[in-house]
């Protein structure tokens, strides 16, 4: 039995810049961390049973994984080459569709599994590009590298997308002291409002292609970049500022990036101690993450008389990782 632990993730600046439509003409850059809220997956054989079992928020018994309806476990089993005679249970830490990056996390976190089963070793990098190319590629989602990459990573990266899709992975050195306020001042609320961020991906590439969005999306780059100095500098309140003017121009590239019960929620924050936030997945609903160096007993308590409950995160640094294998 093999059960592989993945964190999901928080993006912290650039969010966006890592679609095709953008980084294959400019290039991409982002920062992101991994925190702790996973998913886990275990694969095992099947007792005398040649079919295929997978469990998720359904079960399937199929005969191969040509039959199965899960569309990223049925690729992932093809390219590792994996028919039948298995099991597959997934249990999550947070709902899908909450902005977090959970399939991203989710096929990550099965690759790691899959090829532990098989007793064959993988890199985080090809891990990260494996689950990238069935997302992209296989499945053809209007995605980028962000959630793969640093579920595969973990921890507080820089990643930088070349034209040619090469991403160059750069840990952020922050202090102690850093990492501690960083962690004390992000406050994360979730919001009830699951969405799809399919649909709002497509738009977005859409429009960086031919609405000429690309403006904006230089900009927000250029504030993914000023979020990694200041962390690194240890300048957070800098860094709350720039989620606000990522806040700005990323609600202006197209409709859906927020709803319109989160604007409000965003503005109570704002008049209430939050330097700047965000919501943390593309679907305009999920998560909403704020920063908050001072009074947060105070956006604490109107977030909650809008019904908006805390969930307290911390970074993860060790990434996809099999925790068991007997």
């Amino acid at each position: 039995m093999i059960i592989s632990r993945t964190p999901f993730r928080l993006s912290l600046g650039g969010g966006g810049t890592d679609l095709p439509s953008y980084y294959k003409t400019y290039g991409g850059f982002f920062v992101s961390g991994a925190v702790n809220r996973y998913v886990y997956i275990t694969v095992n054989k099947r007792f005398e049973e040649d079919s295929l079992r997978v469990s998720y928020s359904t079960t399937e018994i199929v005969p191969s994984a040509e039959d199965v309806q899960h569309r990223v476990v049925s690729q992932a089993l093809k390219l590792v080459g994996v028919q039948r005679g298995i099991e597959i249970v997934s249990v999550a830490d947070a709902p899908a569709a909450s902005g977090l990056g959970s399939s991203g996390s989710f096929c990550v976190g099965l690759l790691n599994a899959l090829h532990t089963y098989l007793h064959q070793d993988i890199t985080r990098r090809d891990l990260a590009e494996e689950a990238c190319d069935i997302a992209m590629n296989r499945l053809g989602e209007p995605s980028g590298k962000q959630d793969e990459y640093v579920a595969s990573y973990g921890g507080i990266s820089a990643y930088e997308i070349a034209k040619d899709g090469k991403v160059t992975v750069t840990p952020l050195a922050l202090s102690t002291n850093t990492l501690a306020e960083l962690e004390a001042s992000i406050m994360v609320f979730y919001t009830g409002i699951t969405r799809s961020a399919s649909e709002v991906l497509l738009k977005q590439q859409n429009a960086i292609e031919k609405d000429g969005a690309a403006e904006k999306m230089h900009q927000i780059r250029e504030i993914g970049l000023e979020s990694r100095d200041a962390l690194v500098g240890g300048d957070l309140t800098r860094f709350g500022e720039l989620l606000h003017e990522h806040w700005t121009v990323k609600r202006g590239i197209v409709d859906g990036m927020s709803a319109d019960p989160v604007d409000r929620w965003y503005w109570i924050a704002r008049e209430n101690g939050a330097l700047g936030g965000k919501i943390v997945g593309a679907g305009g609903g999920g998560f909403l993450m704020l920063y908050c160096d001072n009074g947060r007993k105070k956006l604490r308590k109107a977030m909650a008389q809008e019904g908006l409950m805390e969930h307290r995160f911390r970074f993860d640094f060790e990434g996809s990782k099999v925790i068991y294998n007997v």
